[in-house]
């Protein structure tokens, strides 16, 4: 694997963002999101920028995937279609549960296999299913909890 950079969110870089971000999220729930790129966009300087510490993972000049956390969840956490499985994912997950209060929430949707067992794999655990009403999707609520050890 070439050598992994990370970054601090910059506002040039959110339109790459948010197409990659896309495509993964299509990727990984198996559905078309209709909303325009621009909406998305917004959405993530409105809604999750000013919540959340957002770092870029690069390998050379591509951006392969993006951490949205705060010290008590994780609100984004995707890698780029096609970057899976070569430590990316868990490079950031990494970040978020170091700079954590101890313990981390997150949500994703329940046929989403791949992200279920990447988080189980990395010591959460399912402590609630519901549904997401926006997607119209079952989702499941993740917790992690340092130096507890995965169920």
């Amino acid at each position: 694997m070439t050598r992994l950079a990370i970054s601090d969110y910059a506002p040039a870089h959110g339109d790459e963002l948010v197409r990659m971000w896309r495509a993964s999220f299509e990727h990984g729930v198996g559905i078309e999101d209709p909303h325009p790129l621009e909406g998305q966009l917004a959405y993530f300087h409105e809604q999750v920028l000013p919540k959340h510490h957002v770092r870029l993972a690069w390998q050379d000049e591509t951006l392969v995937g993006f951490l949205a956390a705060n010290d008590e969840s994780v609100a984004q956490l995707y890698v780029r279609v096609g970057h899976h499985r070569r430590g990316i994912g868990a490079h950031l997950l990494g970040l978020a549960k170091r700079d954590s209060a101890g313990s981390l929430w997150l949500h994703t949707f329940q046929q989403n296999w791949v992200a279920r067992r990447f988080y189980e794999r990395h010591g959460f655990t399912a402590v609630e299913f519901g549904f997401e009403p926006m997607w119209q999707l079952a989702d499941v609520k993740y917790r992690w909890v340092r130096g507890e050890p995965a169920a």
